[in-house]
């Protein structure tokens, strides 16, 4: 049986070249909003979901962390995708025709060195697959956009330059969603757990809450503070840590999270990504 997952953006999107790297053979299945892709798989349309959720440039990708813990599925794994931006345009283009860039304004942003040095003209668009479906459209050697080789090869356009990103670190991280949760023992070596939590309205709250995952030698990687519903005095935290919640040191890490925070809520316990280099796989 065909396996499908689901991702935002449009074909030869880079969450769809992360989906084809990361489930070989798997069928994508584009979705207009984060949403739509949580949606997709909550309804059985999609047996997963690759869902962007930091870049090492551009830093948070807005409204997934709100919409996880609402979203009724589980984070069964992480993938990262190295970013490598490709100049495509019209086959037969020569690179010194080129007047016009299009690309998603955070694309475009991260190839400053590139448009200074052709001295072209950097036109923003919806995103980046998007743009290389225009300009395979417009075919017009003046035109060229800034996408995906994935994006190249889905719309016929040449790739006159690859990896013209300006930092070569470009990277972005993605949350694997499933209906299901993962059951892994506490043994199981090489695991992330992700979970968010609420604080009680009380002086050094947070410091209090954090504190157990010091003291029990816990590495934190990602802790992150967003608003709910709009209200300035309710902050919930999302966050990333090494380990399965069974384990002793987490264990009472959480316990003592537990004495200080109004709502504790595990999204899911996963194997970490190889290039993390503690085992799992990518």
């Amino acid at each position: 049986m065909n396996q499908i997952i689901a991702f935002q953006g449009t074909p030869g999107a880079y969450s769809d070249l992360a989906c084809r790297q990361a489930y070989p053979g798997w069928t994508t299945l584009p979705c207009y909003g984060f949403s739509d892709a949580i949606a997709a798989v909550r309804e059985g349309q999609a047996d997963f979901a690759m869902l962007a959720t930091e870049n090492s440039l551009a830093g948070r990708v807005p409204d997934v962390h709100s919409l996880l813990p609402e979203s009724g599925l589980h984070v069964v794994g992480e993938h990262f995708q190295r970013v490598e931006h490709c100049l495509l345009a019209p086959k037969g283009t020569k690179i010194e025709q080129i007047k016009r860039v299009h690309s998603h304004p955070v694309a475009l942003g991260q190839v400053r060195k590139l448009v200074a040095e052709l001295g072209v003209q950097p036109v923003v668009q919806s995103d980046t697959a998007g743009s290389a479906e225009m300009i395979a459209g417009m075919n017009n050697p003046e035109d060229a956009a800034i996408a995906s080789s994935l994006a190249a090869e889905l719309f016929g356009l040449e790739i006159l330059r690859s990896n013209v990103e300006d930092e070569a670190h470009n990277t972005t991280r993605f949350y694997v969603m499933s209906r299901h949760a993962l059951h892994l023992p506490a043994t199981t070596p090489g695991l992330m757990t992700t979970f968010v939590f609420r604080v009680r309205n009380v002086p050094a709250a947070l410091y209090k809450a954090l504190g157990g995952f010091a003291t029990n030698g816990v590495n934190m990687t990602k802790l992150e503070s967003y608003m709910l519903k709009g209200a300035f005095t309710a902050t919930q935290f999302l966050c990333d840590v090494e380990g399965h919640p069974e384990q002793p040191h987490l264990r009472r890490a959480f316990e003592e999270l537990g004495f200080f925070s109004r709502e504790t809520r595990i999204l899911g316990v996963y194997p970490m990504a190889a290039v993390r280099g503690i085992g799992g796989a990518d």
